[in-house]
This record gives C-alpha cells, structure tokens and sequence, in this order.
C-alpha cells in the first residue's frame, strides 16, 4: 500500500507545526490529509461517517482536550486508528504515553521527538507497511516523450525551498526545485526524469519555464516586503551553451527582474569537459549580474579549482557533510573548512539538509551563514512558500 490510499490527521494545536506536518506527509506523497487544533475538532473528524481515518499524527501538550485524552477517546471507537506521537517531552514521558496507547489497545506505529521529518516518520510508516509514493516513482525509467508530455501539461512545478539566516533566523532565498505531479505515481523527484529531459532536449525548455516560476514567485515576495533571492539549478547541458548568459538575461529584462536577485546554482559534480567554454559561460553570467553559486561543494575532485576559476557568490556545504558532522570528525573538518574557505574569500556558506536541532546548533556554534533544509521546511508550492513566510512572520513577532 503507499501513501496515496492513507487517510491521515495531523493534530497539532501550533498552526506552523501543524501546517508543516501536513506539508512534509505531501511531500512525501501523501494524497488525504485532514488536520486539526486539538483533540475536540479530532474526534469531530474521526467520528465523520465517511472520515475513514487510518492514521493520526498528534502532539501531547494542547489546550482544551490534550494527545493523552485524545488517544483514550480513539481507542473507544469501533476504528482501525494507527497512532504516530509527535511531542517535545522527553523521551521517557513519550515512551509511557506509548505505553499508555497499547494497553488502550491503539496500534502504536512509534514516536517522533519535534523536529518531525520525513526521515524520521518515513521508518514508521514503513513499519506499517506503508511506501512513499514518490519514493516508489523513483525507480521508474521515463521516457523522454512522456518527459515532454508532462512539461507541456504543466504537470512539472516549480517548488521552493528558504535559506534562512542561521544566526537570526530571517530568510534570506529560496531555491527552485522541480518535481514532476504524476498523476499515477505521485510527486516524483527530478534525479528520476532531469535524464529525461536531458535525453529529449528540453533542457532549455525547462530552464525558461523553472527561471519564468522563480522570478514571478520572487516578484510577489518582494512586493510582500520580503527582499529575497531566488536560485536556480543549471545543469550540465546548460554550461555548455554559449548563448546561455544572453537567453537568461533576455527572460529578467522581459519580466522586469533585478538578475542580482537571481543565484545560478552549478552542481559540483556538473563539470563539462570544456573548461575554457564554461569558463566564459559563467564569467558572462556574472558580468550580466547574476549570482553564482557553486553546489554540493567537496563532492567533486576539482572543488578547489573551480573556486579558483569561477567568480562564484555563494558556497553550498554538500547534505552528507551536515549528516555526518555530528558523528564523524572528518565530516565536521570539512564542514569547518568550508566555512573558513567560504568567509576567506567573502561569500556566504550555505548549509544544505539540515534536519536537527542539533545539526542546526552546530552551524550556528561554527557561524555558519545560511541553512536549508526540512528542519526548517521542506520544498513548497509558491502559495504555500508566501503561508509559510506569513506563518513565520507572525510567529517571530
């Protein structure tokens, strides 16, 4: 069964919490997702003759009926209900909230300490025996014509990402990431249809639509009041046409946009074999004024090199670093000396995948710039980005 069939029910009285777990069980591949403020407007859901809620994902601590009277009042209903706590006690009061539940007679699928994240909740569904539906896209080979297909049908959207300010916490970008809406095999992730593209020659096509969402998006923050940046992915296809700087440029002039708001950002790994040609792409790209930025920096062997040649504005510490900074010495040294690189030659380093408080404690102990990643929020839909900064405002306030 995947996560397309589940019934879920977020219930999370904090409305950013409950908001973005609803927007990560989306992500993820989620169809149905029902939410609620507390236990009262629950059980007014499960209760729903055609609710048919299979899974319930609720906090402890709210005002009015809390998760403890809640999960006594589930058990008492006639509902196959799979339990999933999310809290910010400690673990040992969890554990017996836990505990409680089963000797209710609830099917207990686990708990999650806040944060909540797909690789947190994803081992609990499993467990379930419940598969992501993008995850199961993943493993699926497109042909290219149905590639093309679904670019015409608009079924590729451009969602976005926030880099926010780790010492204050303001959100400084959004980075463009494209996911393909299937309409049989849920939201797919790029890694699994860019070869597509790639194959049938849209990658220009591509480009100027992902470029066109991003600059109206970012148009729509800066009138909001919100004086962001947004970035976008070049592939390797894109460095090695010379005509790219002049094709980008054309497409801010016609939109009006400041191409200093717009960072290009080039995957480490995402080298051509001529050097001297994506030398002058992205030199030209820069004396057009758009910023640069160099991705999943130390993944590739030619790291130092390309900072050397390429007037780059931003630094992106590669995921894997983040994990495994914590953990491993010789991940924290890389994490370390990127960040010392990064401010040696003035521009700001971007953590990227930070999932943890503590992983977020440690960049902001190392004075790490900028982070993204689901500890702050995941991937979203433009209208859901403008919530989200709305939300976050408010709260900040």
């Amino acid at each position: 069964m995947n996560l397309e069939e589940i019934r879920f029910l977020v219930v999370e009285d904090h409305p950013f919490q409950r908001w973005l777990m609803a927007n990560q069980l989306r992500e993820m591949g989620a169809a149905i997702v029902l939410a609620a403020v507390d236990g009262h407007s629950a059980l007014e859901i499960i209760s729903a003759p055609d609710s048919d809620i299979d899974v319930v994902i609720s906090d402890l601590d709210m005002p009015g009926m809390d998760g403890m009277e809640l999960i006594r009042n589930i058990s008492e209903r006639d509902r196959a209900i799979s339990l999933i706590v999310v809290s910010v006690a400690e673990r040992a009061l969890i554990s017996a909230v836990e505990t409680m539940a089963r000797a209710y007679g609830v099917t207990v699928l686990g708990s999650i300490q806040k944060p909540l994240t797909p690789k947190k909740l994803q081992p609990l569904l499993e467990a379930r025996g419940l598969a992501p539906a993008a995850h199961e896209s993943r493993q699926v080979a497109f042909p290219p014509h149905e590639a093309a297909s679904a670019l015409r049908n608009g079924q590729l959207e451009t969602h976005f990402q926030p880099k926010v300010d780790v010492r204050t916490g303001e959100v400084r970008g959004a980075e463009a990431l494209v996911r393909w809406r299937h309409p049989d095999k849920g939201l797919v992730h790029p890694a699994y249809f860019i070869g597509a593209i790639e194959e049938g020659g849209l990658t220009d096509a591509l480009l100027a639509a992902v470029v066109g969402e991003a600059m109206t998006a970012c148009k729509e923050w800066h009138r909001s009041g919100h004086e962001i940046s947004v970035a976008v992915n070049l592939s390797v296809k894109s460095l090695e046409d010379i005509t790219l700087a002049d094709r980008l440029l054309s497409l801010v002039q016609a939109a009006q946009f400041d191409p200093h708001k717009l960072v290009l950002e080039v995957t480490e790994s995402a080298a051509t074999q001529d050097v001297g040609k994506e030398l002058e792409i992205l030199s030209r790209l820069r004396l057009r004024g758009f910023g640069l930025s160099i991705d999943d920096y130390g993944t590739g062997y030619s790291s130092m090199k390309r900072l050397a040649r390429v007037p780059f504005t931003e630094l992106k510490i590669d995921r894997a670093f983040v994990k495994r900074a914590l953990t491993q010495p010789s991940s924290r040294a890389m994490v370390e000396s990127s960040l010392e690189l990064a401010s040696k030659l003035g521009i700001p380093a971007v953590a990227e995948g930070v999932e943890t408080r503590e992983e977020w404690s440690m960049l902001l102990e190392l004075g790490c710039a900028l982070a993204q990643g689901y500890f702050i929020a995941p991937a979203m839909t433009p209208v859901d980005f403008m919530d989200w900064m709305k939300i976050r405002h408010r709260g900040s306030a």
